[in-house]
């Protein structure tokens, strides 16, 4: 990943209408791509502006450097969080992903619902991750602001953002429809693909 607003992996309109274009075009188009513009104006003409995305954030949490650590991890996260959606998502989880669902948490049902309830209670702005620890085992991780699993050394799987604007445009302040939407849409091939060996 670079320090570039990244193409998104459909059009703005393939998610409608769990999540609209009038969304994507706030939520991508101008929150995300702030992220990306604040990131080049703090790295320019620094080392930092050839450095990768991962190895900024882990300096920046390191360093405490806040600002910085905020807009990089900002880009990461949404980035990522692209690619957990899909025209072509949603019904029930398939391959590795599905038989580590059954054996962390008993099954997609009780992931789901534990899923959801992280994500809806989570106060504020922030992330709901799926990520896998280094055993291998999944956990559901809520995160505050731009926090990603990697300053836990975890890899994140999915996630989920729960910030304001992420939903207020289709939802207003109904978080809970929100999440029930983004089933309907997760990327399952996504998540089988970041998948640690080590399961």
């Amino acid at each position: 990943m670079n320090h570039e607003l990244p193409q998104l992996p459909y059009s703005k309109n393939a998610l409608n209408p769990i999540i609209s274009e009038e969304t994507f075009d706030y939520h991508y188009g101008k929150h995300h791509a702030t992220y990306v513009n604040n990131l080049k104006n703090l790295t320019k003409d620094t080392v930092l502006n050839e450095t990768g995305i991962e190895e900024i954030i882990l300096k920046a949490y390191q360093d405490k450097n806040t600002i910085l650590f905020n807009n990089a991890a900002q880009h990461w996260n949404h980035s990522f969080f692209w690619h957990c959606l899909s025209p072509d998502g949603g019904s029930s989880p398939r391959g590795p992903i599905n038989e580590l669902l059954d054996r962390d948490f008993g099954g997609f049902d009780k992931f789901k619902d534990q899923f959801s309830d992280t994500a809806t209670k989570l106060f504020g702005c922030g992330w709901a991750w799926l990520a896998q620890n280094e055993t291998g085992t999944l956990e559901i991780v809520p995160m505050k602001d731009a926090h990603t699993p990697l300053t836990e050394g975890k890899k994140p799987i999915l996630t989920l953002d729960v910030w304001e604007h992420a939903y207020y445009i289709d939802y207003r302040n109904a978080r809970p429809r929100f999440i029930e939407g983004f089933w309907e849409v997760v990327n399952w091939e996504f998540a089988n693909s970041n998948l640690t060996s080590n399961k």
